[in-house]
């Protein structure tokens, strides 16, 4: 019997190396390289999967639309980009126990009135899950459900059942016959990915792929992985808070960065039509640290309430942010003092983001900027005042996208001051809403002092 050869796998881009290093030679990622059984390539392992192509001049193909599905559920449908995508992948993760597996049953209980649809179940019993079912008063008569972890026996059972949509919870869980290592490893994951991607464009089966998450919050296994799917959704928010976002950051059907927005109930997760309302609903007037940001998400503007502590440091000075990047903290109290004479070197500096969002366009630099006078100084902002703009390191202060429908969002609940960029100064004039625009930091704080 041969001997069993072992090579080392990076976790990051799946490169092998035949001896463990402390740097990828694929990708350069420090300790990711894990032990592997070495595989040997099976023949014709993709031939039953594999089909036929001719060479065709692209002005050939018809170019159409994508028929949508819709979920029945509005919040992953706007997510999606409108819906599910014949032969279309999915790949969703998150943090363990932040509501994938419920959402999903949740969309294919809606979707199994009309359609064909199968959840695969790797994790869990058939009981468990139609207890969770019981619990969410869903009706799963026209549901089937498999509890299988192996590959060729899933896949066997999508050609036989054809089914419209399939759940695969999760990737992390599957083994194919083909390989000798464990489920989870880097090989099975990508193996398995790949095969159920093949048979998804092949039979017009949209695969819905639920996948782990890391320590820091990224999902594990192979890169590769989100690169062969069509469409990446992370789940975000606090396990222990009742409110759930879903970012797309990646999606060939539709936009990226656009999010839904979910309450976890006793009866699962509820979608969310007017999130800002959420978002701000304890948002307290005349606090010191207050600060209301429009930003845009997709082709959704919310409104966010961005808080500021900023308190006598004893000892080092602290910079923490949640929901903000704390790079960008640094660089815009390096600003402050520069081109607005506050000084914060002394000070200990706590930004956040109230309602679990993360906010990663530079359009908040401006609100988080005021927000942290307010608290160095113990005044709180105008009523009804919101704030949007990039900072540069000059101090001036940049346009946002979509600064008019930013505005008209602001206007449509209730708030009458904005302190906006000069570019985005809006050619007529909105009902109801007194726009300040500036081009400068210093010329921020003047015309604040001015409504004060």
């Amino acid at each position: 019997m041969a001997k069993t050869k072992n090579v080392f796998i990076c976790a990051d881009c799946g490169a092998a190396s035949p001896k463990w290093q402390g740097q990828c030679p694929g990708c350069g990622a420090w300790n990711t390289l894990v032990e592997s059984v070495a595989e040997v390539a099976a023949s014709g392992r993709f031939a039953s999967l594999a089909g036929s192509a001719r060479l065709q001049t692209l002005s050939e193909i018809e170019a159409r639309e994508e028929d949508r599905l819709p979920t029945g559920i509005g919040e992953f449908d706007r997510a999606l980009g409108g819906g599910l995508v014949a032969g279309g992948v999915v790949l969703i993760g998150g943090d363990p126990g932040i509501g994938k597996s419920t959402l999903l049953l949740q969309a294919l209980t809606s979707l199994s009135a009309g359609s064909r649809v199968l959840y695969v179940s790797g994790e869990e019993s058939g009981q468990q899950i139609a207890l969770r079912a019981r619990r969410l008063s869903l009706d799963t008569q026209n549901l089937k459900l498999l509890a299988e972890i192996n590959l060729e026996k899933i896949l066997a059972t999508l050609q036989a059942e054809k089914p419209q949509v399939a759940v695969i919870d999760s990737i992390q869980t599957l083994w194919s016959e083909q390989l000798s290592s464990a489920p989870g490893s880097v090989a099975q994951v990508r193996e398995c990915a790949a095969q159920l991607t093949r048979l998804a464009k092949l039979a017009g089966v949209t695969v819905i792929l639920v996948g782990h998450v890391t320590k820091e919050g990224a999902l594990a296994g192979p890169r590769v992985l989100e690169h062969i799917v069509d469409t990446v959704l992370y789940f975000e928010g606090d396990t222990h808070s009742s409110f759930r976002l879903i970012r797309a950051v990646k999606n060939r059907y539709g936009a990226v960065n656009e999010i839904g927005v979910f309450a976890m109930t006793d009866k699962g997760l509820k979608g969310v039509s007017n999130p800002s309302a959420m978002f701000l609903s304890q948002h307290g007037q005349n606090v010191p640290g207050s600060c209301v940001l429009v930003t845009q998400e997709g082709t959704r503007p919310l409104l966010v309430e961005i808080q500021a502590l900023v308190d006598q440091a004893h000892g080092n000075p602290r910079r923490l942010t949640v929901g903000l990047d704390a790079q960008r903290l640094a660089m815009l109290l390096a600003v402050l003092h520069r081109h607005a004479g506050i000084l914060c070197f002394d000070q200990d500096v706590f930004v956040n983001a109230v309602g679990g969002v993360k906010i990663t366009e530079p359009a908040a630099d401006l609100s988080v900027l005021l927000s942290i006078v307010s608290s160095l100084k113990n005044k709180s902002l105008p009523n009804k005042l919101i704030v949007f703009g990039e900072v540069g390191l000059a101090g001036e202060i940049r346009p946002a996208p979509r600064g008019q429908e930013r505005l008209k969002e602001a206007a449509k609940l209730g708030f009458t001051r904005a302190i906006i960029p000069e570019a985005n100064r809006p050619k007529q004039p909105i009902d109801g809403m007194e726009v300040i625009s500036v081009k400068r930091i210093d010329e921020a704080f003047d015309r604040l002092r001015e409504l004060e």
